[in-house]
């Protein structure tokens, strides 16, 4: 099956040869399989080893002319290791870029601590203005990338090796009603979404997919809201997106449960399908979590 990062490599190719102000950052990662982009456009294909703060830098640096930058590399090595400069030269210089990451929480798990990232999107919510796609299928990365480049603002695509079977209608900003129902409602982002519905099997609860969670569609939230007992399930640090629902739902009294990736490290390697068990992240932990929270 296609990955994730095979389809934001074959986009970006596409995409290089039919936009003359998209430029391409590297620091090494990927960077084999852009060697025929680089013959072709070789100022806007840019492999600067492995300097990840430079790779911002540069990034950075090519917007401030007007070109569009996408900037891609492992989730710590492009949200964490150069954190400073995504605050400095993104965020306070105002200009804005495409960075695309591979690796999300735990992808690599035998790569070990230095190649997880479950922080990078609460890393991110700590700065303004940044817009973030988790998409949950390959078919799903296509749109959220076009859109993104097409734009000036700052955007963060997090690929990842685990999915859904299947992709579902993705509208940049909106959330994807998956079904309806009356005891709460549960937010699945990314590729939560089959281990969601596994988990809520039988269960009277509302299913809302979002492959967007910056902006958080709080219009559909409240739209589709019955019973305001709100469970979150993000495939990322657990609570990253608690603040925006509560604020939704401040006018409400309501209950959350937000499941993700614990703040307690897990010192192990393993799959990722073991670090999932292990966080209560499957199907039947999340069903056995949901079902004491929903009692």
């Amino acid at each position: 099956m296609e990955t994730m990062r095979d389809r934001f490599i074959s986009t970006t190719h596409a995409l290089l040869d039919r936009e003359p102000r998209l430029a391409l950052v590297l620091a090494d990662i990927s960077a084999a399989t852009f060697k025929e982009a680089k013959r072709r456009h070789p100022d806007r294909v840019i492999n600067v080893g492995i300097r990840e703060q430079l790779m911002v830098g540069v990034a950075a640096g090519l917007a401030l002319t007007g070109l569009r930058p996408i900037v891609h590399s492992y989730a710590p090595f492009l949200v964490e290791r150069p954190y400073e400069q995504v605050k400095l030269d993104f965020a306070h210089q105002d200009v804005g870029a495409v960075l695309v990451s591979i690796g999300a929480s735990y992808d690599w798990a035998a790569g070990g601590r230095t190649h997880q990232a479950p922080g990078d999107v609460a890393l991110l919510d700590a700065l303004p203005d940044w817009t973030v796609h988790v998409p949950g299928h390959p078919d799903e990365v296509e749109p959220l990338l076009r859109e993104a480049v097409s734009g000036d603002g700052r955007v963060y695509v997090r690929l990842s090796l685990q999915a859904n079977k299947a992709p579902r209608p993705v509208l940049p900003g909106r959330f994807d009603v998956v079904r309806r129902g009356a005891r709460g409602t549960v937010v699945a982002v990314g590729p939560m979404l089959d281990r969601v519905l596994e988990a809520t099997a039988g269960l009277d609860l509302t299913v809302l997919y979002a492959a967007t969670v910056r902006p958080f569609d709080t219009g559909t939230l409240l739209a589709t809201l019955g019973r305001p007992d709100v469970i979150l399930v993000e495939p990322y640090l657990e609570g990253t997106s608690a603040h925006v629902v509560s604020s939704a739902l401040a006018h409400l009294p309501h209950r959350l449960l937000s499941l993700g990736v614990p703040r307690k490290e897990l010192r192990r390697y393993g799959t990722p399908e073991e670090h999932d068990a292990a966080h209560g992240l499957d199907a039947p932990g999340l069903r056995e979590r949901m079902r004491a929270f929903l009692l």
